[in-house]
């Protein structure tokens, strides 16, 4: 008989599992207000915070997904437009009595806008190194990972791994790990005209070449962020896309798929283990904080336990 290869699929959620806020997000927020002129008095990470949770809120509800379907019809700008609404949005609040929201306020009797370069200040932080910073175990993990693919060692049956990242999020996701030192490949949620075309603040040329060299190892091979996918998790889309995805870069398209083992891996017992069970896949909980439901399921405490639990499989 002769012998197949097993594939391995391993993807990870990425905020929360794989980086975090550099510091809290309204500690942040407060930091560049007050370097750009805004108020100390007013402007605090309390106030910040019970702003900014109410503002995307309010926004993810008006426009879910980015408003991505908005963008679709022409109507709206993607998640540029999105973050600069959520940003002066979570900014007005914090600087009125009564929390209105608006794109100024009133302090103390004065007219208070958020200035645009307060905006685009907030945009560029948050998309690289200066507003995150990888977990502890992130490194050493993909240093494991980077072994196995490059073939320095094994990883139980599988004899070729594929790495991706599945986020409820914008097309930043790429221009962050780069930042944090992670080696990002070119293949997202869909290489067809109509993702390419969507606005968003990765820079994509749907001819443009992988700048990998042939002997550089990519420690994500592919990232699936819902924006491009069209759907978020939990919903079974964006794991149906990244499992066709990670077959086309292989060229395993007409292949049964039999060989390929998929495993998920999660801060959100629900988004991610439980929504990766009911995509037909493997799933981890990695809880970063207090754990949820982990009696009878699938729970690590860091990346670095999931490489013992992948030697297992068979």
């Amino acid at each position: 008989m002769s012998h197949r290869s097993r594939t391995l699929l391993l993807t990870l959620d990425a905020f929360g599992t794989v980086f975090h806020p550099r510091r809290p997000v309204p500690d942040q927020y407060a930091e560049a207000a007050h370097a750009f002129g805004l108020p100390r008095s007013t402007i605090t990470p309390d106030r910040l915070k019970a702003a900014f949770k109410s503002t995307f809120k309010k926004q993810s509800q008006a426009r879910p997904n980015y408003g991505r379907e908005d963008v679709l019809r022409g109507r709206y700008g993607g998640p540029r437009q999105w973050w600069e609404e959520v940003i002066r949005g979570s900014f007005a609040q914090a600087l009125t009595s009564r929390g209105q929201g608006g794109s100024s306020a009133v302090d103390g009797g004065v007219d208070v806008t958020v200035p645009d370069a307060l905006v685009a200040h907030l945009l560029d932080r948050f998309a690289g190194r200066e507003g995150y910073t990888l977990f502890d175990d992130v490194a050493p993990f993909l240093a494991v990972v980077r072994a196995v693919k490059s073939g320095r060692r094994r990883l139980g049956p599988f004899e070729r791994v594929l790495v991706g990242v599945i986020s409820n999020s914008d097309d930043r996701v790429p221009a962050v790990l780069r930042s944090l030192g992670v080696a990002v490949g070119d293949v997202r949620a869909d290489q067809g005209v109509e993702s390419m075309r969507l606005p968003g603040f990765e820079e994509r040329d749907a001819n443009r070449k992988n700048a990998s060299t042939i002997d550089q190892v990519d420690d994500v091979d592919l990232v699936i962020t819902s924006y491009e996918a069209g759907e978020e998790k939990p919903s079974r889309v964006v794991f149906d896309v990244a499992r066709r995805q990670a077959r086309r870069l292989l060229g395993d398209e007409g292949e049964s798929g039999d060989d390929w083992v998929c495993v998920h891996v999660g801060d959100d017992f629900d988004k991610d283990y439980q929504a990766a069970l009911t995509a037909g896949w493997d799933g981890y909980y990695l809880p970063r904080g207090p754990a949820h439901g982990t009696q009878g399921n699938k729970t690590i405490h860091s990346l670095m336990d999931l490489i013992p639990e992948l030697e297992a499989y068979r």
